[in-house]
């Protein structure tokens, strides 16, 4: 609706014309132009953002997936901590990483739904837990979009809510949440390329403060795309980032790889070099 100053020019327009019909005729005004139609936005739901992105990569993307990672953390002195990380994806739903060093058998996978964690190349813990990361940026482009959609609602998005804006400079689309709003759990994809560039959500170590996750510095391999860099801020901070070299996409891996009961046993993909 228009403002009141758009208002009040338009009705002053309006009394010099009816005014000038009283005096000696003049020309008549041109006609203003109609004001432009609205653009109708492009996804109306989640729904269409996963169609959208799983269509666009269908038979294109890897299936599997390997590199090295340095991880760096931010400590409470305010020094950084850094360790080397070995990780390998099977899409979708499996993710496997290796603590450096590799005999050592410690380590975290993500499989069956549930995520499990190793310590001394046998596992110690096993839950429920899907990585809403590993499902974004990499499973949506092999899942059925009935399964992804239905991963994101257990997840806590909420699909209805669906906005565009743009950030660092690229075209985005919204989900999970409304214009303003930086606080709900929601993920970023950029509109062009359609690959998965950020998530936010509240802390879990502080629901006050805002989580956020952003893959950056993304590499085209083949018909689809890697992020050499993940970041993870809080509140603003960047307080944990890795950074993946040695990346090789399609590359052979060992089905027993992400079985968890065969932690210590599997041949691990860094000895095939």
């Amino acid at each position: 609706m228009p403002n009141t100053s758009t208002r009040a020019a338009r009705l002053a327009a309006l009394c010099c014309v009816a005014l000038a019909g009283c005096r000696t005729p003049v020309s008549t005004p041109a006609t203003p132009p109609a004001p432009a139609a609205r653009t109708a936005p492009r996804f109306a739901t989640g729904q269409d953002v996963v169609a959208a992105m799983r269509d666009r990569y269908a038979g294109k993307w890897y299936s599997t997936l390997t590199f090295k990672q340095r991880t760096s953390r931010l400590l409470p002195n305010a020094t950084w901590n850094t360790q080397t990380w070995y990780e390998a994806l099977r899409l979708p739903g499996r993710l496997r990483i290796d603590f450096e060093p590799i005999s050592g058998g410690n380590g975290v996978m993500y499989a069956r739904d549930s995520q499990y964690v190793a310590s001394n190349g046998r596992i110690v813990r096993g839950e429920p837990g899907i990585n809403d990361l590993l499902l974004l940026g990499f499973d949506v482009y092999i899942n059925p979009p009935a399964r992804t959609n239905a991963l994101l609602r257990r997840q806590g998005f909420d699909l209805n809510r669906v906005y565009e804006t743009s950030f660092e400079g690229r075209p985005m689309i919204v989900v999970g949440a409304l214009p303003g709003d930086l606080h709900r759990k929601q993920f970023w994809i950029d509109s062009d390329r359609l690959y998965f560039v950020r998530l936010l959500e509240p802390d879990p170590r502080d629901t006050t403060k805002t989580q956020d996750i952003r893959f950056v510095n993304y590499e085209r391999h083949g018909d689809a795309w890697v992020a050499a860099r993940v970041e993870l801020y809080s509140d603003g901070k960047l307080v944990f980032y890795e950074d993946y070299s040695d990346i090789r996409p399609n590359a052979p891996l060992d089905e027993t790889l992400f079985d968890p009961s065969k932690w210590k046993p599997a041949r691990h993909w860094v000895s095939r070099r």
